[in-house]
């Protein structure tokens, strides 16, 4: 399989340019789940690195995230964050009780049911045993939540420790 680092700025604009058109006229195409996934994994790997970079406390991911966060914790107030399982995110029961929350942000979230990555233990990096995918209503709701009761704090940390011992 291909990997991000194998394709120059020409071929992942190309990728993006992909990935605004109507999608009805797509078939399954391994090229498409390529693009996709590219994206995908660029959006990952940019967010790590902001979250491993800042205080994610102050962090601000849209402009709604007070809005995201109260429904989220509205609807989801027990829902353990920190290491997610995916039964509470994708078994038949989990997707009825997320699928209000959803669609409150159909309209106010750009590209809200865009599949994408979301860490399952939030003090790791993203690795194909630690990403579940999601919709990007829901990455907003957990990563939202995650930095503001300070789950992501220790990233920062970590990645200034990993870089002093080098």
């Amino acid at each position: 399989m291909a990997n991000l680092a194998d394709f120059n700025a020409k071929e992942l604009a190309a990728v993006g340019s992909q990935l605004t058109n109507d999608p009805s006229k797509y078939v399954n195409d391994e090229n498409v789940e390529l693009q996709w996934a590219m994206k995908s994994y660029h959006h990952a790997e940019t967010y790590f690195n902001l979250i491993s970079s800042v205080d994610p406390t102050a962090l601000k991911l849209t402009k709604m995230d007070d809005e995201i966060y109260e429904e989220f914790r509205k609807d989801f107030p027990d829902l353990k964050i920190d290491v997610i399982k995916e039964d509470e995110l994708k078994s038949a029961e989990a997707k009825e009780k997320w699928r209000p929350l959803i669609n409150r942000f159909e309209k106010t979230i750009e590209d809200f049911n865009f599949g994408t990555l979301l860490r399952i233990d939030c003090t790791k990096d993203y690795s194909e045993e630690n990403s579940i995918l999601v919709v990007r209503a829901q990455f907003l709701a957990i990563e939202v939540a995650r930095n503001r009761e300070g789950y992501n704090s220790p990233l920062r940390f970590k990645k200034k420790e990993n870089s002093e011992q080098t």
